[in-house]
């Protein structure tokens, strides 16, 4: 018995150390947590686009232009819709002007003057670079044309180099150029001459002009005015009776003809629009001429059709007659 319960109780010590040198079993796995979802980032805004006067108050190298623009009143112009191609002359192009100049264009007397050198930047319509480099000119605001001309791969206005191109505004487009450009001081069209003068140079006068030469009232003619001058063709001047004409040219009869050409001018500047409204006019003579309006036409004396009216002249108007105006007597 005691040998028996030996064997068992070695049996129930080998079970003890089995056991105790088992692996211990396996935990359980923790459960992964959920991934947390990455927020998507958030786009940033697209920065405002501005218009052409705040896009210059925004550089810091306009703000001569800024001032002159102001002075001038064009702000809420070129705040407008446009849109306008702006060529912009920097703070180095402004003062680059000749010494007093600037400061003598911001004065409320010369704003005309500041309005039309600003005016003279701005083209009507967005013109990119790629269009500037194929243009010759272009109209500008105030209506006189700017010069372009591309020379070793610069563009230039008038004298004036493009120096930056294409800053988008919400109402159009600048190009940056280094200098300030000028408009022409004077029109290109001539101003018109005096009265006898554009008689000398139309040839449907040239019998005016001998009787006006004779007569010795081309001072008198060429003179400040105004005058208006009823001006008979030379074919008028041919219908008159045959030797009247010759008559009136000598020497002795200088009293007559003058009279008579006297007989055709009137004091001041009388345009057609004022002559259709009266009844008769005061010529230089001191006699009257009667007006009278039949079938829209302009007639002198009842007979002596007015045939062309408004000829500008810088002393005056010049209408042109069908026959020769006689004075009594």
């Amino acid at each position: 018995m005691n040998r028996l319960t030996a064997v068992v109780s070695l049996l129930l010590v080998a079970v003890f150390v089995l056991a105790a040198c088992a692996p211990a079993p396996a935990p359980e796995p923790t459960p992964m947590p959920e991934p947390t979802a990455i927020p998507e980032p958030t786009p940033e805004p697209a920065p405002e686009v501005l218009d052409i006067v705040d896009t210059a108050v925004a550089d810091g190298r306009f703000t001569t232009l800024v001032a002159a623009v102001q002075a001038a009143e064009l702000v809420d112009t070129l705040k407008g819709e446009g849109p306008f191609t702006v060529f912009a002359p920097t703070d180095d192009a402004f003062a680059a002007l000749p010494e007093g100049t600037l400061e003598s264009l911001l004065l409320p007397e010369n704003k005309q003057t500041l309005t039309d050198i600003l005016l003279y930047h701005v083209v009507a319509g967005k013109v990119m670079a790629a269009d500037v480099v194929g243009l010759d000119s272009a109209t500008t605001a105030l209506g006189a044309d700017v010069n372009i001309k591309v020379d070793m791969g610069n563009v230039y206005i008038n004298d004036a180099q493009v120096i930056i191109t294409d800053i988008e505004t919400s109402n159009g487009i600048i190009h940056v150029i280094d200098t300030v450009i000028l408009p022409p001081t004077e029109e290109a069209v001539e101003a018109p001459g005096n009265i006898v003068e554009i008689a000398v140079a139309d040839e449907r006068f040239s019998t005016l002009v001998a009787a006006v030469v004779a007569a010795d009232l081309a001072e008198t003619l060429s003179g400040e005015g105004p005058f208006t001058v009823f001006a008979p063709t030379n074919d008028a001047f041919a219908a008159l009776p045959a030797g009247t004409l010759d008559s009136l040219l000598l020497p002795e009869n200088k009293q007559a003809l003058t009279n008579i050409l006297l007989y055709h001018v009137v004091s001041g500047n009388v345009l057609a629009a004022d002559v259709v409204g009266l009844d008769s006019a005061t010529t230089a003579l001191g006699q009257d001429f009667t007006i009278s309006i039949r079938d829209g036409k302009v007639f002198l004396n009842d007979t002596i059709e007015v045939i062309i009216t408004d000829i500008e002249a810088a002393n005056g108007v010049i209408h042109v007659i069908d026959a020769v105006l006689l004075p009594a007597n």
